[in-house]
């Protein structure tokens, strides 16, 4: 039963405040001790797997689809030429057609994952060792991964979409011997091949290009190069026994995306990983059970990913594996997405993600009637008005004849999201979980009732280096929006004075300063960086996060801006670059946006990647000689479009009541696609704001200008 929320939902620690520090926080639920064991006799990884082979032996937990058939679609372009003639040429589109999902067992499970450690064991590798994981979320991602578990191996992981440099790097460093990857990135190991010494043997998963094993071969003698099927048949021929860590051992070494400098490597104990499930116990486990299904498809070299695929699996949930590119019905052909084809119960995405389905939403509202449009938006306002107020429960027809067809397209079985990586937008926020079901005041029902058209959306606040998860929401507090929750019940927190500004501890009605946390879910350290470890963690175990925040009255917390993107501007007053980009990214014409503020100006100016769609939609409406077919480049430079964008940031400076010097003063629109390839995005697609400001130098020179 859910009744109204606790005052506060973190307490204060008598006598635990100092001169320039605000009082230690703990959550409610872990106000003596925190937690760091989701029960007795589970301390490592190790025995989270042995505690599912054991109580789920027969139950179908891991999914995954096969790739059936790759159709391609070809459609005629314009493109502009030099001289100011056009040329057309067709372009050529990727679609998958995919299997139903197909699954495993626990037992059939630990059949695999033995072999492929006994294989692993058979290459020379030993408690203690390092492989490292280089391929996309998949079911064989976390094989491989237990298979390391179940033998005391330390799983290094980089993202697939890691460059060469990122990737050698973290090999170096480890001294990496093995390597387990996708077939389609083999080519990229062959390329760093010579510049990894220790590398010794490299595992693939899938379908190889027979040219680059060959090449692999000849070129690289020194290898092992093997199939996971070949890994597991040598480990058929040789089986050895399990190896049980200890909670202080290494279980991953993850590296950052790199977004500052070259990628850092977090060292995570077992003990760190299995506290971080904890706190998913405390906080979530009357919500979550062996009945649940989790849609997986961010990327598991993020530690938020692999932690709540851990707690997933503690809770018995079924797990099935995902895609990016095939998620929604539109990216495949003769099947359906992999959101309507699992129909989870349980979500996690990031505000990307999130933003992609809101601008699709409303894309297809602003496509429909003008009807159409005033009863969506009337039942909309009514909605949000209904859940202000503690009134949920009537927005039950609503439902029915109005949102649940967009509920369909997430599976029409979601109970609840999990949102992390980035501040959510309140407006993104509203569109996604409003329509969805969000109740509040859930006084007076039990989640079991409820539950059954109702999703909500945690919204959390996290880090590799708190291995995830640092604070995130109660059930009832889904449609509180601007807020992560209270302190996770693992570990404690703090907020710290941040010098030269306005952020500080004793600021009221609402303390600010820079986040402090301590707990068992905090890491080691930085992988052979101790000079940079020392510039985080203090000697008394605390961590210093680099994000600004503040108390709410009701002990929760919120996330302000990250200390290193304050910027003072010439008139004195200091903006918040990653807050100003959350906002303005609402815009329908934004598919990414890099706000910069010259400290010598008054004003921040902005650098988007847009939406093409919508660009051409307001070329066609401000000019009728623009048609579907005119290149992005031709649209990205015109005054009229780039007027309609600044108008569209007014709008939203208005709406969400930001400062005079918030407002963007000029906008450049990109033709140039932002990925980590190019380097203007990291590997876990935040910004590379360097490397973009320095791309963009003379944009950004014009823009102040102007």
């Amino acid at each position: 039963m859910f009744g109204a929320s606790p005052t506060r939902l973190s307490l204060e620690l008598q006598d635990s405040a100092t001169s320039n520090s605000g009082a230690i926080r703990r959550n409610l639920k872990s106000p003596g001790t925190l937690v760091e064991r989701p029960e007795e006799g589970i301390n490592t990884l190790f025995d989270i797997l042995q505690r599912g082979f054991a109580k789920y032996p027969s139950k179908p937990t891991f999914g995954s689809r096969r790739v059936q058939r790759i159709i391609e679609e070809q459609k005629e372009v314009t493109k502009k030429v030099p001289g100011g003639g056009e040329v057309k040429e067709m372009k050529t589109w990727k679609f998958f057609e995919l299997s139903g999902y197909e699954w495993l067992t626990w037992g059939e499970a630990k059949v695999l994952t033995t072999a492929y450690a006994s294989g692993l064991r058979a290459l020379g590798m030993k408690k203690g060792d390092k492989l490292t994981i280089f391929a996309d979320t998949s079911r064989e991602w976390m094989f491989c991964a237990m298979s390391c578990i179940l033998q005391g191996i330390t799983v290094t992981t980089a993202y697939a979409t890691l460059g060469e440099d990122g990737l050698a790097y973290s090999v170096q460093e480890c001294e990496v011997p093995t390597i387990f990857t996708n077939a389609e990135l083999l080519p990229v190991i062959y390329k760093i091949a010579s510049k990894c010494p220790t590398l010794k043997n490299i595992i693939y998963h899938g379908t190889a290009d027979q040219a680059v094993l060959e090449k692999l071969a000849s070129d690289a003698k020194h290898f092992t190069v093997l199939s996971l099927n070949d890994l597991k048949a040598l480990g058929e021929k040789n089986p050895v026994d399990p190896v049980q860590s200890d909670k202080e051992d290494l279980a991953l070494i993850m590296y950052t995306s790199g977004s500052t400098g070259p990628p850092k490597g977090v060292m995570l104990t077992h003990a760190n990983v299995v506290a971080t499930i904890a706190g998913c116990v405390y906080q979530i486990g009357d919500h979550v059970n062996d009945q649940d299904t989790y849609l997986a498809y961010l990327p598991l070299a993020h530690i938020l990913e692999f932690a709540v695929e851990m707690a997933v699996l503690y809770f018995g949930c079924e797990l099935g594996y995902g895609g990016v590119k095939t998620l929604t019905d539109g990216s495949v052909r003769n099947c359906k997405g992999d959101i309507r084809e699992l129909r989870p119960t349980v979500l996690a995405g990031v505000p990307a993600v999130w933003e992609g389905i809101r601008k699709a939403v409303e894309s297809k509202i602003r496509s429909s009637s003008t009807i159409t449009q005033r009863v969506f938006d009337g039942c909309f306002g009514l909605k949000s008005l209904l859940l202000s107020n503690g009134l949920g429960i009537l927005a039950a027809p609503l439902d029915a004849i109005v949102f649940n067809k967009i509920k369909d397209q997430v599976g029409g079985r979601l109970k609840f999201a999990i949102s992390g990586g980035a501040p959510i937008p309140k407006s993104t926020h509203e569109v996604i979980f409003f329509i969805s079901g969000i109740l509040v005041a859930l006084t007076g029902f039990s989640f079991a009732v409820l539950e059954r058209r109702c999703c909500h959306c945690y919204s959390g606040y996290g880090m590799t280096e708190a291995c995830g998860i640092v604070a995130l929401q109660e059930v009832w507090q889904s449609a509180t929006l601007g807020i992560t929750g209270a302190p996770f019940p693992n570990m404690e927190m703090k907020l710290v004075d941040v010098e030269n500004t306005s952020y500080k501890s004793t600021n009221v009605p609402k303390p600010q300063g820079e986040i402090w946390v301590r707990g068992a879910n905090v890491m080691k350290g930085y992988f052979k960086q101790p000079a940079l470890t020392r510039e985080v963690l203090t000697e008394d175990g605390w961590m210093m996060t680099g994000d600004i925040g503040e108390w709410n009255a009701d002990g929760t917390l919120s996330i302000i801006d990250r200390k290193k993107n304050l910027v003072k501007l010439a008139n004195g007053e200091y903006i918040a670059l990653e807050k100003l980009e959350s906002m303005y990214k609402t815009s329908k014409f934004v598919q990414n946006i890099c706000v910069y503020a010259d400290p010598e100006q008054a004003y921040p100016v902005a650098l988007i990647q847009p939406i093409e769609k919508e660009l051409k939609a307001t070329a066609a409406a401000l000019d009728k000689n623009v048609t579907a077919e005119h290149e992005l480049e031709e649209l990205c430079s015109r005054k009229d479009i780039q007027n309609a964008v600044l108008a569209s940031f007014s709008e939203i400076h208005k709406a969400t009541k930001l400062q005079g010097a918030e407002k963007i003063g000029a906008v450049f629109i990109s033709k140039e696609e932002w990925t980590p390839q190019n380097g203007l995005l990291t590997a876990a697609m935040k910004l590379q704001r360097k490397q973009i400001t320095t791309t963009y130098a003379k944009e950004i020179k014009a823009m102040y200008s102007q």
